[in-house]
């Protein structure tokens, strides 16, 4: 029997971990050369995983809900035939910029990865052993496939078997593992474990000495989200796209200087106009909204004032002058926020802008959004309106110089040739990076969205 191993790769570009979702394979099943066998979610997006070779699944090495480091294994081969005992996962190149999905990074044994960036990190990290503590249990006589550090050798005798991520976790609570009772399965501990470790220590009540005098205080099954002590609270692990987002809203915020503007105005053309495309036989089949109207006027807004597309470059102390837009569309998913971009929107006519539109909202809602769609933006919307919310003050998109809140659109007493109508009115919220963007090109910029929204005429006229 000959195995090889399948290792985590890093399917976006820089990534260190993701998460295993489901599982499309058993052991015992017969998989081939380019099978999705998982489902995994990065910082960036939920991501289907294909093995590199044909074979019989021998082992899954972790199970679902697992957070993997990149180039731990994730899955054995049983290959058969005389290929070496482990194959080792391709080594990756230096990190490769991907700006379009098709985007592949080369792999030695001249096979042609699937997935943009495919392959472990370039580098790797050596994890010293530890010294065993005193008076500890002797180590297992076998050594499961977690007990094995980046080079393949075994680690030191005595260590509480534990995966690199409830490692880090542990770690990070200040729970040392050699007094963590286990639940896993061949004495792993598993981060549930780790969590009912740290909780006495974060409960408000005081603790009670081991060992517990009633059965209340005995290990029970926790699944995430874990509910703490009395059930007041509840504890969500922050990971994968919500973290990623928590992250770079941060970074933003504290590198970035935000300013907003808003301006409130007559969109009830915009409205009609709607109406009349929806009817329209040519466009029939076509998702017409007020957000695809609001997108053409933001792409002939941005044509109008080129400097708003811009990026500043803090390494080279340059600033990028986009001559595209990568049109981005904030989307909250089960999974957090993410914000996919249609690339060149601005060359796009209106029923080619309608359909990305509506392929970028269907892949969003599956959770199928890929890496490379969420890379490379220039611009974003967010439609804040679609909540009853009239506006709000938007948090830039690292690497983008603008974002546009729209807020809800109601039917409110307003001015319209001289006398008080109902009117269709809305308010937009333009947040900008005023180390690119003055007071006077914001305005301007802001000002033209609005005009066209409010004389839909000038979509025509202007673009």
């Amino acid at each position: 029997m000959t195995i090889r191993e399948f290792k985590m790769p890093d399917v976006g570009e820089g990534l260190t971990e993701a998460e295993i979702l489901k599982w499309y394979v058993q052991p015992g099943d017969t998989v081939t050369d380019g099978q999705v066998v998982c489902e995994v979610e990065t910082a960036k997006a939920a991501v289907e995983l294909p093995i590199p070779f044909d074979g019989t699944v021998h082992e899954l090495v972790f199970p679902e809900g697992t957070t993997v480091d990149v180039g731990q294994v994730i899955i054995s081969v049983n290959v058969g035939g005389d290929a070496p005992a482990a194959a080792p996962a391709p080594a990756a190149p230096a990190p490769v910029a991907a700006p379009a999905p098709e985007a592949e990074a080369e792999e030695p044994q001249g096979r042609q990865p699937v997935l943009v960036g495919y392959g472990v990190a370039a580098t790797s990290t050596r994890r010293r052993a530890r010294k065993a503590p005193a008076g500890s249990a002797a180590a297992p006589a076998a050594v499961v496939p977690e007990q094995l550090n980046g080079h393949g050798s075994a680690t030191a005798a005595a260590k509480p078997l534990a995966k690199p991520p409830v490692r880090k976790l542990a770690k990070d609570l200040g729970v040392d593992l050699t007094v963590v009772v286990p639940t896993g399965p061949d004495g792993i501990i598993t981060r549930e474990d780790v969590h009912r470790a740290a909780a006495p220590v974060t409960e408000p009540a005081p603790a009670v000495a081991a060992p517990a005098p009633t059965p209340v205080q005995a290990p029970v099954a926790v699944t995430a989200p874990v509910a703490t002590g009395d059930a007041r609270e509840t504890r969500v692990p922050i990971k994968g796209v919500r973290k990623a987002t928590a992250a770079a809203m941060v970074g933003s915020a504290f590198t970035a200087p935000h300013v907003t503007e808003f301006v409130t105005f007559d969109i009830t053309r915009t409205m009609k106009l709607v109406e009349e495309l929806k009817a329209d036989k040519d466009l029939a089949g076509l998702r017409i909204n007020p957000l695809l109207i609001i997108a053409k006027a933001v792409l002939v807004a941005v044509r109008r004032n080129p400097e708003i597309n811009a990026a500043w470059d803090e390494a080279a102390q340059e600033i990028v002058l986009k001559h595209y837009v990568n049109l981005g569309i904030a989307a909250a998913t089960p999974r957090g926020l993410i914000v996919p971009n249609i690339k060149d929107a601005h060359s796009q006519t209106l029923p080619e802008l309608s359909r990305s539109l509506s392929e970028l909202v269907a892949t969003a809602r599956e959770g199928k959004t890929t890496p490379a769609a969420m890379q490379g933006g220039t611009f974003t919307i967010t439609n804040v309106g679609v909540f009853g919310v009239d506006t709000g003050t938007p948090i830039l998109n690292p690497g983008e110089s603008a974002i546009l809140a729209v807020g809800a659109i109601k039917l409110q007493p307003w001015v319209h040739k001289g006398k008080v109508k109902p009117r269709q009115v809305t308010t937009l919220a333009l947040s900008f990076d005023h180390r690119l963007v003055d007071g006077e090109l914001g305005s301007k910029f802001l000002a033209d969205v609005a005009a066209v929204l409010e004389q839909p005429k000038r979509l025509m006229t202007w673009a």
